[in-house]
């Protein structure tokens, strides 16, 4: 058995979002903020966080991605960042071993208690997963029809700039409640940027924490690790 092995394994886990990636380690009590935006690429990403994390020490890599995210690979360029994702190799540019998963998957399973579990991140855009009995769907309803446009275009950060916080936030309900009859999730979890700005929750619903991000990406290792075992 390797060192490796025999020792506690430490993650990095990169949070890319439309703003900021934010980046953190085990072991390391330090927090990196990155600009983001429509000229970010995967290659710029990368070499970024290697640059802002040099003699940070860790063995695997957990990238939070803002979009679809199938088998593990980026499957559709992000709408609000710069291209060169899909088809990126992660782990070459790192040289460790890198999972990429949904950044609302990866939030939400920080965020998670056990049962049946909704998440929506409240952000630029709109990011959706549910988590049942420990299994991690995630999912890409952002761009789905709802009213005359998308539930991206109401309650993500388009909509909370177009309507204003007060409607806003009457968008916000009414999505948690048209996804909730729809999901029958035990709970409902708001996380995202924009959860802070919101006076009061909808019924049923709890804030989350950013700082989840973080220990959803560590925790997904473990997932992994238990689904390859059965």
């Amino acid at each position: 058995m390797s060192m490796a092995q025999k020792r506690k394994l430490q993650t990095l886990v990169v949070d890319v979002g439309g703003n900021h990636v934010k980046v953190r380690a085990t072991g390391v009590e330090e927090e990196k903020k990155i600009e983001s935006g429509p000229a970010l690429s995967a290659a710029r990403m990368a070499s970024s966080v290697k640059r802002a994390t040099r003699g940070w020490k860790y063995d695997r890599v957990t990238i939070g991605f803002p979009g679809a995210v199938v088998g593990g690979k980026v499957a559709l360029e992000p709408p609000n960042l710069g291209r060169g994702w899909v088809g990126f190799d992660f782990r070459k540019a790192f040289g460790k071993p890198v999972m990429v998963v949904n950044d609302a998957a990866m939030q939400a399973l920080g965020s998670y208690e056990g049962g049946r579990m909704l998440f929506l991140g409240l952000g630029t855009g709109l990011g959706t997963t549910l988590i049942v009995d420990g299994t991690v769907v995630a999912m890409e309803m952002a761009h789905m029809p709802y009213k005359k446009k998308t539930f991206e275009d109401y309650v993500g950060e388009r909509g909370l700039k177009r309507m204003g916080k007060k409607k806003w936030e009457r968008a916000v309900a009414d999505v948690v409640a048209v996804l909730t009859a729809g999901l029958l999730p035990d709970y409902v979890v708001l996380g995202g940027g924009n959860v802070k700005k919101m006076k009061s929750l909808p019924e049923g619903a709890r804030a989350g924490d950013n700082g989840n991000a973080f220990a959803g990406g560590v925790r997904m290792w473990d997932v992994k690790q238990a689904s390859a075992s059965h």
